[in-house]
């Protein structure tokens, strides 16, 4: 079985909930076709018009227009009415696993992290109010956690937003807490807790977003303490009882060395 990091315990080969993005009805055209890609692109299978229009909450007229200009540049395809991310699409792909200084400098340390551990790690960014997966090395135990490389979850709950959340630029981060609606009681909880996070320089989480699931992130660095990304262990909660302190300096020098590297 595998612990999804956007769900619950899943048994391998299950689909992890998509988690629904929303933008404007009334955006500019040209951001309604690219939402409309990115939805496809959380989706681990092809969807329907229908389905799009409940993901989207963009009316069938609209959605039609939007589809047809990514299919005439190649950034979707439709087979049997359902659609999925087309060639273009793919070439992307390609060229950001093959030119990405970030993940190049990332995968051999975090291999490593997750031979030392024993656990899955997982490389991640923020991207506008989500945080994407941007590598994932798997732990070789029957019961793992596990975050699909491209997927998203929002930058709200658990290590890798948290850890995102506290070292991204204060006015991005104000922005992004102010999205949340939450009560100003709330609100100045989070931001006190971020504000520690990053004193700290790395964020520990347990069930925030998976019941049983524990996680630690710390912060991917580079030049002039830009934030780059985060490194993540994430792990089975009842077996990390007595090793929270370990992984967590392990994850910790992994996120500083990748950091180095990108100096």
């Amino acid at each position: 079985m595998e612990v999804g990091t956007a769900g619950k315990i899943l048994h391998a080969g299950s689909i992890h909930p998509t988690d629904r993005m929303t933008t404007p009805t009334d955006a500019p055209a040209n951001d309604r076709a690219l939402f409309v890609l990115s939805v496809l692109a959380q989706s681990k299978a092809a969807m329907t018009a229908a389905e799009l229009v409940r993901a989207t909450g963009l009316s069938q007229s609209t959605l039609y227009r939007q589809i047809a200009t990514l299919r005439r540049w190649g950034f979707v395809m439709e087979s049997d009415g359902r659609y999925s991310p087309g060639p273009v699409s793919v070439q992307l792909a390609t060229g950001f696993d093959g030119n990405s200084d970030l993940v190049m400098a990332a995968r051999a340390d975090m291999r490593l992290l997750a031979q030392q551990s024993h656990e899955s790690v997982a490389l991640v960014t923020a991207v506008n109010e989500r945080v994407v997966c941007l590598e994932m090395i798997d732990s070789e135990q029957s019961l793992r956690c596990s975050f699909d490389r491209g997927r998203s979850v929002p930058a709200r709950d658990g290590a890798s937003a948290k850890c995102l959340l506290a070292h991204m630029p204060l006015d991005q981060r104000d922005a992004l807490l102010d999205g949340l609606g939450e009560s100003p009681e709330r609100r100045a909880e989070r931001a006190a807790e971020l504000d520690a996070i990053r004193e700290a320089g790395h964020a520990v989480t347990h069930g925030e977003v998976d019941a049983g699931v524990w996680g630690a992130s710390a912060p991917v660095l580079s030049s002039g303490r830009r934030l780059r990304g985060a490194i993540t262990l994430m792990a089975p909660l009842t077996r990390v009882e007595g090793m929270e302190a370990a992984l967590l300096h392990m994850t910790v020098v992994t996120a500083a060395r990748i950091s180095r590297a990108l100096q």
